[in-house]
């Protein structure tokens, strides 16, 4: 078993409300319990695709250091083995498969998957749509019956639960089916990553149905669905603003009893502008750590930016592997 990953102290601690020397924030300790359980099992193989730059190759070969990830590197072997070289990175360890483009490296990475040498695939220094274009072309393979969606997992100072805002990366305007899938893919992560059955709001501008606003019927038809059980594994409420989803208070003051309203784990936006901006507000407002995941497909697709943290790549990195295992665990019990 390798050894825990210590808390770490947040430098924004002025969220926290305290000196950085009296506690460490709740952000942190939430991202180092998902590290540490990653780390009490064998690392998971993953396709690191196209790590051409600094920030795709460090972060990624960290967490393989530590045995999070054992990853095998696709893409311009000249061109990662300079970035290796600048930044004092040794390769030694680690397969790479020379790739000339970013997309032949996608193309690999699929390949890869489909023939079991990997269980997720990670995105490098590419673009995510040249990443993502491939991953959802039903002609590769990776595709399910279920639409893929993104989730942004959040430490928030001061909220005590793990946040996941979906979808805010792939689908723009998703319909009610398609919000049947988001909202199941991300109550699968959450319970793939042991953190057992989620509340999940469904989030619009009010908390009252209004026929006016699109978002609170698509609220209240999910709810149904979840009644019904077209939805499984998760307790969902909604329509719920913003506010009542997360703080008790608001909620109480609005005289909503429920079992999700002031203490949501998923908050299920209308659409992606929605989600995208709660998302950054929360990371550049808030002073939240993210990681990023698609999911959907066969495999995790893990979805990085060059703006993480040390702690949030390797919470990443935590997150595929998590999840990885426990897709593979699912697929052998078929």
């Amino acid at each position: 078993m390798q050894r825990a990953i210590p808390n770490m102290i947040q430098a924004n601690s002025l969220f926290s409300g305290t000196h950085p020397n009296i506690r460490v924030s709740t952000s942190h300790q939430l991202f180092t319990t998902l590290i540490n359980r990653a780390l009490s099992h064998a690392p998971v193989p993953y396709a690191l695709v196209w790590p051409c730059e600094e920030h795709a190759l460090a972060g990624p070969l960290d967490a393989a250091e530590k045995g999070i990830i054992q990853p095998v590197l696709i893409g311009d072997e000249a061109c990662i083995r300079k970035t290796a070289l600048q930044y004092k990175i040794n390769l030694a360890p680690y397969q790479i498969i020379h790739a000339s483009t970013p997309q032949q490296a996608v193309q690999m990475a699929i390949e890869l998957v489909k023939t079991g040498h990997v269980q997720g695939i990670m995105k490098g220094s590419l673009h995510t749509d040249t990443l993502m274009h491939a991953v959802v072309n039903p002609a590769n393979g990776l595709s399910t019956e279920r639409r893929i969606s993104h989730v942004f997992l959040l430490a928030v100072p001061n909220y005590k639960n793990l946040l996941f805002v979906t979808d805010a990366a792939i689908n723009i305007f998703p319909d009610l089916l398609t919000k049947r899938d988001i909202v199941q893919n991300a109550i699968d992560l959450h319970v793939g990553l042991g953190l057992g059955q989620p509340k999940v709001a469904i989030l619009s501008a009010v908390e009252v149905i209004n026929p006016k606003i699109p978002s609170t019927l698509d609220a209240a038809s999910l709810c149904k669905m979840a009644e019904r059980g077209q939805i499984t594994g998760g307790v969902l409420d909604g329509p719920l603003a913003m506010d009542n989803a997360i703080n008790p208070e608001a909620a109480r003051i609005k005289g909503l009893a429920s079992a999700v309203a002031g203490q949501a784990q998923i908050l299920v936006t209308p659409d992606l502008e929605a989600g995208n901006m709660l998302a950054k507000n929360l990371v550049f407002m808030a002073g939240a750590e993210t990681a990023g995941i698609a999911l959907g497909a066969k495999v995790p697709i893990v979805l990085t930016s060059r703006a993480d943290s040390v702690q949030a790549r390797l919470a990443s990195a935590a997150i595929g592997a998590l999840y990885a295992r426990h897709l593979a665990q699912q697929d052998a019990a078929f």
